[in-house]
């Protein structure tokens, strides 16, 4: 955890060791439980980029075997891999790239508003405030 810079959208004004020391702890943990979520959404993109990306390698590689196929003598293969294979999406007619973007749309926006918004509602925008008072109690503790 590193510490915030004043300048930082999220700053609590009075500085980092009473961030989140007005909010209850039922309101911290909820905030926390909403951001964990945003955060695991987050992820579930990363794994759908990569998944975007392996994707599209693996029909870059299917396109080669389609010309080594057909090099070879083989027509009705290469023919199976660019009438069948290739063009087909990976959910029914999406390719992985609309997969990605319906995500990036549809839960993920709407998951990151939805954080942005209980934000505002409940700490005034402030971000990680279960963090904030983990850390300010680790601190503490330190000084004792």
């Amino acid at each position: 955890m590193g510490s915030d810079s004043d300048d930082a959208p999220d700053a609590d004004p009075a500085g980092p060791d009473s961030a989140g020391s007005d909010l209850s702890d039922a309101e911290v943990e909820a905030l926390h439980e909403v951001e964990l979520g945003v955060e695991w959404l987050h992820r579930a993109h990363g794994h759908l980029v990569q998944f975007h990306h392996a994707t599209g390698h693996a029909m870059d590689h299917l396109a080669e075997a389609e010309d080594a196929l057909r090099e070879a003598g083989y027509d009705e293969l290469a023919d199976g891999l660019r009438d069948d294979l290739l063009p087909r999406g990976v959910v029914g007619d999406t390719w992985s790239y609309g997969v990605l973007e319906a995500f990036q749309d549809g839960p993920l926006a709407h998951a990151e508003q939805f954080g942005t918004d209980a934000r505002e509602s409940v700490a005034d925008g402030r971000r990680h405030v279960a963090e904030r008072r983990q850390e300010r109690e680790w601190k503490a503790r330190s000084r004792e």
